[in-house]
Formats: structure tokens, C-alpha cells, sequence
């Protein structure tokens, strides 16, 4: 089954980790573009996000697979952390801990 496609300008959160953007699962982005599938993502279909800070300001625009967001639900609470581009990863040097 395709999962449905996710519409241009909806709130999505990650689902995963994008460390290189000092990104993490459930941090919450604008969809800005669809991007189909291609040989070189196995032919999954992807998106364009643009991700803002707490007052409106991008801080990132980034390419995804479609499997690397979920659109954001009702019974979902928005919450706020600190964004540094010098600060390390969450649970960094702790082994098995969940990212």
C-alpha cells in the first residue's frame, strides 16, 4: 500500500534523526516541495522541508525520504528545545540509548 502523500505546506514531524542539520525525531517541519521517487532513493518518493525556530526564522531546508516524516496529529503536543549548532547530540556516547 503507497502511503498517502503528505500536502504542500502541512506540519510534519521527523521521524528520525538528521544529525548533520542538528535535527531530531519529532522536531517539526514544513512540507515545501514533493520530490518523486528516483533510482538513486530506490524509487521512494521524498520531500522538501523547511524547519523555523520558535519565532518564525528558518534554520534549515532539507531533503527527506518520505518514511523520514509523519504528518502531525490532534492528540500530539508541540514542545521546545534549545537549537545549537555547536551543541552534541542528544543521548551522545551512552550505548543502546534511543535517539
Amino acid at each position: 500500500m503507497t502511503p498517502k502523500k503528505i500536502k504542500l505546506y502541512q506540519r510534519v514531524a521527523l521521524t528520525r534523526d538528521i544529525p548533520e542539520h542538528y535535527l531530531y525525531k519529532g522536531d517539526v517541519a514544513v512540507v515545501v516541495e514533493h520530490l518523486p521517487g528516483t533510482a538513486a532513493s530506490s524509487g521512494e518518493d521524498g520531500y522538501a522541508l523547511e524547519v523555523f525556530n520558535a519565532i518564525g526564522e528558518t534554520i534549515a531546508v532539507v531533503m527527506v525520504p518520505a518514511s523520514s516524516v509523519k504528518p502531525l496529529t490532534e492528540n500530539e503536543v508541540l514542545q521546545v528545545r534549545s537549537f545549537s549548532s555547536t551543541e552534541p547530540r542528544r543521548n551522545e556516547g551512552i550505548a543502546g540509548s534511543p535517539s
